[in-house]
């Protein structure tokens, strides 16, 4: 492209059909907000300087979400109409020229190759503006494209304002459009609100151009399913389906084996690498990085993760924020809550919880534990019902625990305590003081039998009864 291109991504609305309280372009799909999606179709037209989301309806929500991204932002702190949109952006956008792009923020499906055709065609033509159109079967709700008996658009009546006739009219106007700039800013001061919603129409400046005497085109897109807007949570939830179909197609051309994909979830951001499993109703999401020749387990879900290469998850298992070196083996049933660090090799078995906790390479914790706020060397074995006590009921303390250490089944270890490398922790012990390098640490009262207790036990309540 010859011509600077400036894109407007309208984004103020609330979007009463999704029965939310939450902004529509909040809404997520495939992984990430709609206004995420658009946007970053949006900067593979042009620079982060030159693409601006027009914000009202929870405008510090929305450009919380997409600021890092280095984009502009209009404020329409009232919402009179996509028209107003652009006049409420008229100072920052008028002295900028070239060519302008405006969509809304709600339709994440917008392959950035029509936009391209569409600036193209632009670029290459005498009108003053190219409007996208798609022929609908159904296209309530949608203005329509008038034109001529010579096929020369005319203008484009909102579906409030259409007759009977006009509203027969199966050829849309899907609310993407490509201006001359010049001529836009020229006229915009022409839009009204003489119309039934009392708003101004962004579709008037098609009219407006024309009785200008400028001629407007209009692009038919091949595919319109991609370019329609998100209305409702049928919508969303479709707009959902395509991107992870879409996702888990490029991850199996790529190498992955996707066991029953119309199961799997996987966010756009992911990525795996070859010969990885993931099993059926896996979820991977977030920005999760997998490596090779892994396997993901049926039931899983595996959030803002990096697993490298052969770490194997079992089914039903649970990781978030985590990081798993290779040959690490997780599961079944196990949770990585928040922020752990698996070495390499290391072994966590089914029903064992781990929270901002190391553990080192080869060691292993195979059932019903709970390590958290914890330190755990090489080659340690934690035995089954073993928890780190590290609240205090106001505070959070660290458990460190040094290589080689056996830990014994129900051992309970009262933090702030260090166990030393090679100690060993006999089972049921309460630990409550350091343990030094090599010691036996044993904590528990000793046992006392008392012969014929149980029966004389039983005779008596045999007697009460």
């Amino acid at each position: 492209m010859n011509t600077p291109v400036t894109v407007v991504i309208l984004a103020a609305g609330l979007g009463t059909r999704m029965k939310s309280r939450r902004a529509k372009v909040l809404h997520q799909a495939g992984g990430r907000t709609l206004v995420e999606h658009t946007v970053d179709t949006a900067l593979s037209l042009a620079t982060p300087d030159r693409v601006f989301v027009v914000v009202g309806h929870q405008a510090a929500q929305v450009k919380s979400t997409v600021e890092g991204r280095g984009v502009r932002f209009i404020h329409q702190t009232e919402q009179k109409g996509t028209g107003h949109a652009l006049i409420a952006g008229r100072e920052l956008l008028a002295p900028l020229g070239g060519l302008l792009v405006v969509y809304y923020g709600d339709c994440p499906l917008i392959p950035a190759a029509v936009l391209a055709s569409l600036i193209d065609h632009q670029e290459h033509s005498k009108a003053a503006a190219t409007l996208v159109s798609a022929e609908l079967e159904d296209p309530t709700g949608y203005g329509r494209v008038i034109r001529d008996s010579g096929g020369q658009v005319l203008e484009v009546i909102e579906q409030k304002a259409g007759t009977p006739a006009q509203l027969a009219i199966r050829e849309a106007n899907v609310g993407i459009y490509c201006f001359q700039a010049g001529p836009f800013w020229q006229h915009i001061d022409e839009l009204g609100t003489n119309n039934p919603a009392r708003e101004y129409y962004l579709t008037d400046m098609v009219g407006i151009l024309i009785r200008a005497g400028h001629t407007v085109d209009a692009f038919r897109a091949g595919n319109p399913m991609e370019l329609l807007g998100i209305n409702n949570r049928v919508e969303l939830a479709a707009a959902d389906r395509t991107f992870r179909e879409r996702k888990v197609r490029e991850l199996m051309l790529a190498g992955v084996t996707v066991e029953k994909p119309e199961t799997v979830s996987v966010d756009d951001s992911v990525a795996i690498g070859i010969d990885t499993v993931i099993e059926p109703f896996a979820q991977i999401l977030g920005k999760t990085k997998i490596g090779e020749a892994c396997r993901i387990g049926a039931c899983s879900i595996v959030r803002d993760s990096e697993l490298a290469d052969s770490v194997q998850v079992a089914p039903f298992t649970m990781i978030n924020t985590s990081r798993v070196a290779a040959g690490a083996y997780i599961g079944p049933y196990a949770r990585l809550r928040l922020e752990n660090d698996i070495a390499p090799g290391a072994h966590i078995g089914n029903f064992v919880e781990l929270k901002k906790t190391r553990l080192g390479a080869g060691a292993k914790a195979m059932h019903l534990a709970y390590l958290g706020d914890s330190v755990i060397g090489e080659n340690v074995n934690v035995g089954a019902g073993t928890i780190t006590c590290n609240y205090d009921g106001r505070a959070k303390h660290q458990t460190k625990i040094g290589n080689g250490v056996f830990v014994g089944s129900n051992a309970t270890l009262v933090a702030p305590v260090e166990i030393g490398d090679g100690a060993y922790l006999a089972a049921g012990s309460v630990i409550t003081d350091p343990v030094p390098v090599d010691a036996l640490a044993l904590g528990r009262a000793r046992q006392v039998n008392k012969p014929d207790w149980a029966r004389k036990r039983r005779e008596k309540t045999r007697t009460k009864s």
